[in-house]
């Protein structure tokens, strides 16, 4: 996989306000604020890179208020690392490719996986399928 290095002002010329503050600054959208996503066949992708992260049938609602997957599209390019803000322990997810925050993901999922992965609307791009 090609990585994607940009500087800090490259990132803010190519991405909104919100959507910088979310992927580049580790920041949280509110819940129920990004609910716009197709419901036909598409995979969501990086806004950041254009990475392909979750397919359309592994979401869910989890009824958080944020796009819930139970497993991503290749689990090589989705990242973890521990996350203690907020006094609390949690798994933060990121785009392998470059180093987007996605989200987080936890052990509350649905099977087969049991896996909740929790993302800001505002980090992924839908691709319908047949686009």
């Amino acid at each position: 996989m090609d990585k994607v290095i940009k500087s800090d002002a490259e990132w803010r010329e190519q991405l909104d306000d919100l959507t910088y503050k979310v992927t580049r600054k580790h920041g949280t959208e509110r819940a129920f604020t990004h609910d716009d996503f197709p419901k036909e066949p598409g995979t969501f992708r990086c806004v950041c890179c254009g990475a392909p992260l979750f397919d359309q049938a592994h979401k869910f609602d989890s009824g958080t208020g944020w796009p819930s997957f139970w497993q991503p599209l290749d689990p090589e390019m989705v990242g973890e690392q521990e996350d203690r803000s907020w006094f609390m322990k949690r798994t933060e997810v990121h785009c392998n490719r470059c180093d987007a925050h996605l989200g987080h993901v936890f052990p509350d999922g649905p099977q087969p996986t049991g896996l909740r992965y929790c993302l800001n609307g505002v980090a992924l791009e839908f691709e319908p399928e047949n686009g």
